[in-house]
């Protein structure tokens, strides 16, 4: 078993390895979503780039960066991922809507 720490929140949510970080999070009453994030998510498929997480420690233990993350998180920091895309496979500290600036 897995634990995902999402800080903002101060919650922890225990998970199977392998998990997905943006369906465990709705799961769990994590809001990962800003206000127009809510209104033009892609509900989970990598196209939108709406569920922007910054990994602020394990980044070790996430799937790697898929092709779709590559192209969406280009000019973004190398700590962000989009938590549709990112599978945990080890224990996570995670930051929700983090700035885009």
């Amino acid at each position: 078993m897995t634990t995902i720490k999402f800080l903002k929140e101060d919650r922890e949510v225990v998970v199977a390895d392998g998990a997905n970080l943006r369906l465990k999070a709705i799961e769990n009453r994590i809001d990962i979503y800003t206000f127009v994030g809510k209104m033009t998510n892609c509900s989970g498929y990598g196209q939108c780039g709406t569920c922007l997480v910054e990994v602020v420690e394990g980044m070790e233990h996430l799937s790697p960066l898929t092709d779709t993350e590559k192209v969406k998180l280009k000019k973004k920091p190398p700590t962000y991922r989009l938590a549709c895309q990112a599978l945990v496979n080890g224990d996570v500290t995670i930051k929700t809507k983090p700035s885009t600036k």
